[in-house]
Parts: structure tokens; C-alpha cells; sequence
């Protein structure tokens, strides 16, 4: 038996809005009947990995320990998006032939944008 990638979960303080985030910047639709305790983003879209937003009492403090990483021909253009929807840009970076951006959520999660 192999395991299999069920969900990338965040913890948060409002899953609906932060699912409204991540729907907006990978252009999918939040999933039916999202509210502010649960909600999840691509359970009808395929093959990817489905969201999933869990409110929680404290999220642990500090830099989150998972992140996504997420790739696109016009880079620079989806992280001018990403600000647009509520990101924070953090920094950019060209190391090891690979150029990226960290970015963080509304609620502080960290992701890339880089180069395709």
C-alpha cells in the first residue's frame, strides 16, 4: 500500500475567508457550504490536492513548517495577484538556477511563486 496526499490543511482563525484567498489566487472555487470553522478548496477539480482550512483556538506561533510552492511562466504577474488578493510579499530570491518570491497569506502562512 502507498500513501497518497489527502488534503494541505491549514490551521487559521476563519476558514472561509482564507479559503476565499486560496480560491481566488489558484482560481478555484471554494467548496459548497464553507463557513468560518471549516472549509476546502478543489474537492470537485481533479487530480490536485484538495485545500482544507481548520479554525483553531492559537495557531502555533512561528514560521509554518509546510508551505506550498506554486509555479507559473508569468511569475512576476501572479505575485503582483497574490498581493492584490491580501498577500504580503516577503522577499525574493534567485539561488541554487531558481528564481522565487515568499509571500504570506492574510493570516500569515507562507508560500513561493516562482519561475516556470
Amino acid at each position: 500500500m502507498t500513501l497518497t496526499l489527502g488534503h494541505i490543511t491549514f490551521d487559521c482563525h476563519d476558514a472561509a475567508a482564507l479559503a476565499t484567498f486560496w480560491s481566488e489566487l489558484l482560481d478555484k472555487p471554494v467548496d459548497p457550504e464553507a463557513n468560518a470553522q471549516f472549509a476546502t478548496v478543489g474537492m470537485g477539480s481533479g487530480p490536485a490536492p484538495v485545500l482544507m482550512f481548520i479554525q483553531v483556538p492559537d495557531k502555533t506561533p512561528g514560521k509554518n513548517v509546510i508551505h506550498l510552492d506554486l509555479h507559473a511562466a508569468d511569475w512576476r504577474e501572479q505575485i503582483d495577484r497574490a498581493i492584490g488578493l491580501g498577500a504580503e510579499h516577503i522577499g525574493d530570491f534567485d539561488e541554487f538556477g531558481a528564481k522565487w518570491a515568499t509571500l504570506a497569506d492574510p493570516e500569515g502562512n507562507l508560500f513561493d511563486i516562482g519561475a516556470a
